[in-house]
């Protein structure tokens, strides 16, 4: 953030904000550190934010998931989660939708394609930020337990639209 801050060539040192600054340099951010998204999923996928009409999205086509995904021990299943945000950061509110997979098997079966789809408000003049992320599970006698292995729930910035 401070990097984005220090992008804001309008307003004098002390008062720079993030409106004025690039909040293009927050793609790739990663939530959590020690879980990174490109050491978690390796499955291609695209992502967009389509300004006009406020939708942003990521597609994820088909992949075989022991493959393709880096789980931690004990994972019988996993869901993958995303966030779309429209942030107006002067009047510190914001619009979030987020989505998910359902709980999918960490097997050797290809999966479908998979879309998320996320709306904030249309045509929006604010930044719009778009997340990717996973969460693991274990299945123990029919009932999923969500792992809680901070190296491997990773969430990162996948698209990012300033303005």
């Amino acid at each position: 953030m401070v990097k984005v801050i220090q992008m804001d060539a309008v307003n004098p040192r002390g008062e720079r904000n993030v409106i004025d600054g690039e909040a293009e340099l927050l793609l790739g951010f990663e939530f959590n550190i020690n879980g990174k998204l490109g050491t978690t999923i390796y499955a291609p996928y695209t992502s967009n934010i389509d300004r006009p009409t406020g939708v942003l999205g990521v597609d994820i086509p088909s992949y075989i998931p022991s493959n393709m995904i880096a789980a931690p021990g004990g994972t019988t299943h996993y869901k993958i989660i995303s966030a779309g945000v429209d942030v107006d950061f002067e009047n510190e509110t914001y619009v979030v939708d987020s989505n998910a997979s359902a709980i999918l098997p960490w097997d050797a079966v290809a999966t479908t394609a998979l879309t998320l789809t996320n709306t904030v408000t249309a045509a929006s003049t604010h930044p719009l930020f778009l997340a990717l992320g996973i969460e693991f599970y274990q299945e123990v006698n029919g009932t999923m337990y969500p792992l809680k292995n901070g190296s491997y729930n990773a969430l990162s910035l996948v698209a990012v639209s300033g303005m």
